[in-house]
C-alpha cells in the first residue's frame, strides 16, 4: 500500500505517467479504510462500489486520451456534503434516513474533475462541536491518540487524511472547523474567504438545497500537502451557476511572492482572553524562525492589529446569534431572562455567547457595522504585512468529552481550566471579517501530538497563504504519518 500517504499531486504524477491506474489506487484505499479504520472510525457512509465503479470509468476516460485535475484520485466529503443516494443526517438521529436527490456543487466540481468519491466522513451532532461524534455513527477518534479528539467538526475528514483514506478531502468551518481537524491531526486546511466557494447543497437534512450567502462559514479543502490544497482550492473555487450563470469563471491574484525571503510577516502567539499553552505556543516559534531563517521580514507586533479582545466578542456575538434561528420560542425566553440578568459589566465571552444567541436585528444590525471597521483595519494591516501567523487553538488535541452540557465542558491550558468555548477566539479572528486562513502543522509537541497554526491572508488574496504554506512545508516539513 505505498499510495496511500501519497500526496495527489503525487498521485496525479503517477496515474499520467501510467505507474498506477485508478482502480488500484482504490482498491489500495478501500482496503486500508477496511483494515484501519475500525479503530478510527473517520469514513461513517462508506460508497466502495460506486468509487470502484467511478474509478475504472477513470481508467478508461485516460485510456482515451482524457485528462482532468483530479481524474482517478480517490478523494472523501465529509458527511454534512449531500451526495445523491447516501444518507445526509448531519449526525441527527431523526434524519439517519435522509437521502437528497442531488449532489452537492462541490461533489459535483469534484466529480467534474475527476475524483473518486471513497464515501463520507464523520462529524458532530449539528455540526455543532469541536469533536466529531454523534448518536449514529459514533466517536471519530485522533490517529495520533485515539482516547483524544480529532477535532470537529471536519474532524472525520481530517482522520481520514491523517490515517491515509484518500489523498483529499472536502469539509466546512464555521468556528475553525476546518482548521481545527487539519491543526489536532497534522494535516492541511484552508478556510476560504468569505463567498469564495460555492456551498450550495451543504446544507442541514431536510432544507432545500439553495444558493444561499452565508454570513460566517465557508466550504473549503483539505489535504496532506500544501500544493494539494491550491490543487483542490482551484477546483473547488467559483460561484454558484444558479446565482452567477457562470460555472468556474473566478481569478484569484496570485501569491503577493514566491520566495521566502520577500514575505513580509506578522507573528502572534498571545490572546488578551485566553492563554497560549506552551505547545502550541513553539509550534508558532518554529515557524517564527523559519520565516526569519529564510530571509522574511517578522514583526510581533504592529498598531495597525484590530483589537482582539473586540474580535472576539463580536466574532462570538455573530456566531451564536445563528445558533438560535430554530430554536423554541420557550427556549428564548428562557436565554432572553438570563441574559437580562447579566451585570452591565460582564464582558466575558460567556456573557458575549449568551447576548448573542437573544440578539434583535437591530442588535445584529450594528454588529455586522463594527465587522466592517475590523475589515477595513484588517486591509490597512495588510498594506504593510502579507500574511499574519497564529495559533488555531491554544492546545493540540484534547481528550475526548463527550459530557451533553457543552457550557459546563473546560478546555485544560498548562494546568488551568478555562471555558470550553473560550478557545474558539484564534479560529474566529479570521471567520468574523470572513479572510483566508490556512492550517498547516509545525511538528509535534512533546507528548508527540501534532501542532498546527494558521497563516491568515488577505481578502480575496488566497493564493498568498497558501504560497506561504507551500515554502514553509519545503521549509520545516510537512504532514507525517501517525504510529501504525
Amino acid at each position: 500500500m505505498k499510495w496511500n500517504f501519497a500526496t495527489a499531486g503525487q498521485l496525479r504524477a503517477s496515474l499520467r505517467a501510467g505507474d498506477v491506474t485508478s482502480a488500484e489506487l482504490t482498491d489500495d484505499a478501500i482496503a486500508r479504510i477496511e483494515r484501519d479504520d475500525k479503530a478510527i472510525n473517520s469514513i461513517c457512509v462508506p460508497d466502495f462500489d460506486r468509487a470502484r465503479a467511478a474509478a475504472r470509468g477513470a481508467d478508461e476516460a485516460r485510456a482515451r486520451g482524457a485528462d482532468g485535475p483530479l481524474l482517478g484520485i480517490p478523494v472523501t466529503v465529509k458527511e454534512c456534503y449531500n451526495i445523491a443516494g447516501l444518507p445526509t443526517t448531519w449526525g441527527m438521529p431523526a434524519q439517519r434516513d435522509h437521502l437528497p436527490a442531488e449532489d452537492a456543487v462541490q461533489v459535483s466540481r469534484l466529480k467534474d474533475a475527476g475524483a473518486v468519491v471513497l464515501g463520507k466522513t464523520n462529524v458532530p451532532l449539528g455540526l455543532q462541536d469541536i469533536q466529531s461524534f454523534n448518536d449514529i455513527y459514533g466517536t471519530t477518534n485522533n490517529p495520533w491518540d485515539q482516547g483524544r479528539t480529532s477535532g470537529g467538526s471536519s474532524g472525520g475528514s481530517a482522520a481520514a487524511l491523517a490515517s491515509g483514506f484518500g489523498a483529499l478531502s472536502i469539509g466546512s468551518d464555521l468556528a475553525g472547523s476546518l482548521r481545527t481537524p487539519a491543526h489536532f491531526c497534522g494535516v492541511y486546511a484552508h478556510k476560504p474567504t468569505l463567498g469564495l466557494v460555492a456551498n450550495r447543497g451543504m446544507v442541514p437534512p431536510g432544507a432545500p438545497a439553495l444558493p444561499v450567502s452565508l454570513d460566517l462559514a465557508v466550504v473549503g479543502p483539505m489535504a496532506r500537502s500544501a500544493r494539494d490544497l491550491t490543487l483542490l482550492l482551484d477546483v473547488m473555487a467559483g460561484p454558484d451557476p444558479l446565482t452567477s450563470g457562470v460555472a468556474y469563471d473566478v481569478r484569484l491574484p496570485p501569491a503577493r511572492h514566491e520566495r521566502l525571503g520577500d514575505f513580509r510577516v506578522l507573528v502572534l502567539e498571545d490572546h488578551p482572553l485566553i492563554p497560549t499553552g506552551a505547545e502550541v505556543r513553539a509550534g508558532v516559534n518554529r515557524v517564527a524562525d523559519a520565516l526569519v531563517d529564510g530571509g522574511a521580514h517578522v514583526e510581533r507586533h504592529s498598531p495597525l492589529l484590530p483589537d482582539l479582545a473586540e474580535a472576539a466578542v463580536l466574532y462570538t456575538q455573530l456566531l451564536f446569534s445563528s445558533t438560535v434561528a430554530r430554536f423554541p420560542v420557550e427556549a428564548l425566553d428562557q436565554l432572553r431572562a438570563r441574559a437580562a440578568g447579566l451585570s452591565a459589566d460582564d464582558r466575558s465571552l460567556g456573557a458575549a455567547r449568551l447576548r448573542g444567541m437573544v440578539f434583535s436585528h437591530r442588535d445584529w444590525m450594528e454588529a455586522d457595522s463594527r465587522r466592517e471597521v475590523h475589515r477595513h483595519s484588517w486591509r490597512q494591516l495588510f498594506a504593510g504585512f502579507d500574511a499574519v501567523v497564529c495559533p488555531i487553538t491554544p492546545t493540540p488535541a484534547f481528550p475526548h468529552d463527550h459530557s451533553p452540557a457543552l457550557e459546563a465542558r473546560r478546555i485544560g491550558i498548562d494546568g488551568a481550566d478555562y471555558p470550553y468555548f473560550d478557545q474558539l477566539v484564534w479560529a474566529g479572528l479570521p471567520t468574523m471579517p470572513g479572510l483566508p486562513a490556512t492550517a498547516v502543522p509545525t511538528g509535534r509537541s512533546p507528548e508527540g501530538l501534532p501542532v498546527g497554526v494558521q497563516l491568515i491572508g488577505p481578502m480575496f488574496e488566497d493564493r498568498t497563504p497558501l504560497r506561504l504554506a507551500e515554502l514553509l512545508e519545503d521549509r520545516i516539513g510537512g504532514f507525517q504519518p501517525p504510529p501504525a
